[in-house]
């Protein structure tokens, strides 16, 4: 069975932007509109729709925009679970051109009572009963309570389902306590959530607290595999430029397809590197370059270990 279950605590409707130049302060013609459901488990959603690998959506939805974003999904194709919140889901807006970094700005999101909460945790509790992977991915909404990624990973291992969880902050920390088989930090939220004052002392303070697994993106710098065993590297895709707002959420699609067909860590390393790469080359977060991804595959070495 490879059916991934994916929980997006805070979906959006993701809106970009394409300028030709960003200016602060001016007036700029918007020369292209992109609209899609988005928060970082969507886009995870999506790029594995790209490998043809089967996918869960579960989604706390409410308002306009998130009847949208559900209209959407159907339309796309993507299978989901939507429990409805009462407040209206949030918008996210990516302002992008050739020469700078994008810019994004990220609406809070809607409150989420216990009630709702609770039948989120039951959404997961059920997706995992038919699961190979369950993977949390992205932001949680205002005055969520951070255990609560630490109850979902709890959830599925009592069904003996590996967990990939990427979020920040304290919810890092809760699951890293409840045993997440892989957390996907950057460098940045590592760094930040642990106190620590390097990549290596981060890891090992994720590990210590129960951890499988930490795989760190570096950006330009490659991608690194954290265990107890060993530590592992990969080098950035040479030469790629584009939007790289996505490149995180695809890292992760490559690394619960490993864990879903058995591939392990390892290999899945290669796999999330390479789609990382091959989603920097689209405009919109949530897509790959299908071709790229390929060839991105064959062209990368083998993981050179650091330390055992």
């Amino acid at each position: 069975m490879i059916r991934i279950a994916i929980l997006t605590p805070n979906p959006a409707v993701d809106v970009t932007y394409r300028v030709a130049q960003q200016r602060i302060g001016v007036t700029q013609r918007v020369q292209d509109v992109q609209r899609m459901p988005g928060g970082k488990g969507l886009n995870v959603a999506r790029v594995l729709a790209a490998l043809d690998v089967p996918s869960l959506s579960l989604l706390p939805l409410g308002g306009a925009t998130g009847a949208w974003i559900a209209q959407r999904l159907g339309a796309l194709g993507l299978d989901a679970r939507v429990v409805p919140v009462a407040g209206e889901t949030r918008q996210t807006v990516t302002v992008v051109d050739e020469a700078t970094h994008p810019t994004m700005f990220g609406e809070p999101g809607p409150e989420v009572g216990a009630a709702e909460w609770a039948a989120v945790g039951a959404a997961v509790e059920a997706a995992a009963a038919e699961a190979s992977v369950l993977v949390v991915s992205g932001s949680l909404p205002p005055g969520a309570d951070p255990q609560r990624v630490g109850e979902w990973v709890a959830s599925a291992a009592r069904r003996g389902v590996p967990s990939i969880v990427d979020v920040s902050g304290p919810a890092l920390l809760a699951a890293a306590a409840a045993g997440a088989s892989v957390l996907k930090p950057n460098l940045e939220e590592l760094l930040d959530a642990t106190g620590a004052g390097t990549e290596g002392a981060a890891c090992d303070a994720l590990l210590d607290l129960g951890a499988g697994a930490v795989v760190v993106s570096r950006g330009a710098d490659g991608i690194a595999l954290h265990t107890r065993e060993a530590s592992m590297t990969l080098p950035a895709v040479a030469g790629v430029r584009g939007n790289p707002t996505g490149a995180g959420d695809a890292a992760v699609a490559g690394l619960a397809f490993a864990l879903a067909t058995g591939l392990g860590l390892a290999e899945g390393l290669r796999h999330a590197a390479a789609l990382g790469a091959a989603a920097v080359l689209r405009p919109v977060a949530g897509e790959i370059d299908p071709a790229a991804y390929c060839r991105f595959l064959d062209e990368l070495p083998e993981p050179h270990q650091e330390r055992t």
